[in-house]
């Protein structure tokens, strides 16, 4: 009870510094609710535990296999956006949200562990004398990439950064350019006298261009890796599905010696998202990444990779936009000592047709997805968005087909070095013999203006090697697929 108090003795204090605040600044409050429940059978395509990092400095872990699923759970988020504005020049953000399941943490009945978490904080200003605005702060970025894919799959979701934006030329061309600070393991000492690289940094520029029929973005980014920040218990997924050395380093550095010989190294992105809408109904989009990192280090840590995806939208139809796209990357070769040839990755966001095999647009957003890696990986796709044929109701519809681009053989010799690891894993990680198929369909019905009925299900199939994953997990993925049924209430206020 005490704790319930104090929560709600801090959202009074927001409210009450919002009431005092009103004199000199406009107070402006949005939020949004969420309540819903979820059925979800046979997570990692087994109904058990994936493998988890358990050391923030070292390659620790426990296996696969060793925990059972509970199917239904009913989670709640409630989230409040405050911004104190003191002039169209200079406003400050605070966001903060609960997120649980009931019967756990804030949602313990008569003993909760109350939870806050603040998700965005952050001031704006226009720069003096021009129109470029700062926004320095805990706030959402996301790397360019064409819309009809949600976000990047490099970087997509909150970071603490400094970020400015101006024009350059009349509507046509602008930049955007900023830098951020993403793991800062010890922060102000380190453990010793001697002094460690526990960061993890990035930078970032892009040039969007728009012209009629016709938008483009090309950018760059650059990732300063310290050797000694935590890259093994830090999650790098919004579902949790992996975590930050899964996704930048190689799979050699997890072989002895471990992780990197530098003490920090170079991580950089180039690429460019285009969308083109003049032939308008029709509207096509693509994007285009080369990554490459850990370039000075041993050939067994270095990472590189490309990745490519299209689409195509009709928007000329009141009701239903029929959507395709499909994408490819490179993946593992034969040898995990040479190197990584997946494109290496920071926290990504990447999706098409709101899909439940990736993380990217769901809107019941936990127990939501597959978690499938958008690397290593090619596929195609379809979606029937926007359908509505009853007023107030609307229904989606996507098919995808997911073929793995990674050898057996890497994977495989990882896995007997190792056994089950958090690094490769079955059902996010494909080889070039082994696909998923996914399939949801969601839909929702507007009761008022701010509340809606949601309702997001999904189902996965999976054909995975015995040879590579190993008799119990495989012969466990045949006995059932993957499934998912979510309902609830979604308010916006």
């Amino acid at each position: 009870m005490k704790r319930l108090f104090v929560l709600a003795m801090a959202f009074v204090g927001i409210l009450g510094l919002a009431t005092a605040a009103a004199a000199a600044t406009e107070v402006r409050m949005v939020g949004d609710a969420l309540v819903y429940g979820v059925y979800y059978s046979n997570r990692n395509f087994t109904g058990w535990n994936a493998a988890t990092w358990t050391s923030a400095g070292s390659p620790a872990y426990k296996g696969a296999g060793t925990k059972t699923e509970e199917s239904f759970q009913i989670w709640e988020r409630f989230r409040v956006r405050t911004d104190f504005i003191a002039s169209e020049a200079v406003k400050f953000r605070l966001a903060l949200k609960v997120e649980d399941t009931w019967g756990h943490g804030t949602f313990t009945a008569a003993n909760p562990s109350a939870a806050v978490m603040p998700y965005q904080a952050f001031l704006q200003f226009k720069v003096p004398g021009c129109q470029a605005t700062a926004t320095a702060g805990l706030q959402r970025v996301d790397l360019p990439h064409s819309k009809l894919f949600y976000a990047s799959p490099v970087f997509g979701d909150n970071m603490a950064a400094l970020v400015v934006k101006s024009p350059l030329y009349d509507k046509t061309l602008s930049v955007v350019a900023g830098f951020g600070r993403l793991i800062d393991t010890n922060r102000t000492f380190d453990p010793t006298t001697t002094q460690v690289a526990d960061e993890l940094d990035a930078y970032f520029l892009a040039l969007p261009v728009t012209v009629d029929g016709f938008a483009a973005t090309p950018w760059a980014a650059v990732a300063v890796a310290g050797r000694n920040a935590n890259y093994y218990t830090n999650k790098s997924s919004q579902y949790g599905s992996s975590y930050y050395v899964d996704n930048l380093a190689s799979a050699g550095t997890l072989l002895a010696p471990a992780l990197w010989e530098n003490d920090q190294n170079a991580f950089w992105w180039a690429g460019g998202a285009f969308e083109v809408s003049a032939l308008d109904p029709v509207k096509f989009y693509a994007d285009v990444i080369y990554g490459a990192g850990a370039q000075s280090d041993r050939k067994k840590n270095r990472r590189e990779g490309w990745f490519l995806d299209f689409g195509a939208e009709y928007t000329g139809w009141d009701v239903l936009t029929p959507k395709v796209f499909g994408w490819w990357s490179t993946g593992e070769d034969k040898s995990t000592m040479n190197g990584s040839e997946r494109m290496p990755m920071v926290r990504p966001n990447w999706g098409a047709g709101n899909g439940f095999l990736f993380d990217d647009s769901q809107e019941l957003v936990k127990d939501s997805n597959v978690g499938m890696s958008p690397v290593g990986s090619w596929g195609l796709g379809a979606s029937l968005d926007n359908m509505s044929f009853v007023e107030r109701l609307t229904h989606r519809l996507t098919v995808a087909y997911v073929g793995g681009t990674n050898s057996a053989r890497a994977i495989r010799s990882l896995n007997d070095v190792l056994g089950s690891n958090p690094y490769f894993q079955m059902g996010r990680d494909l080889t070039v013999d082994e696909h998923v198929i996914g399939v949801n369909f969601d839909t929702k019905y507007m009761i008022y203006q701010n509340l809606a009925a949601v309702v997001e299900t999904g189902w996965a199939h999976g054909e995975f090697q015995q040879s590579v994953w190993g008799h119990r997990l495989v012969s466990r993925s045949r006995d059932g697929d993957t499934w998912k049924a979510a309902f609830g209430l979604s308010y916006k206020f």
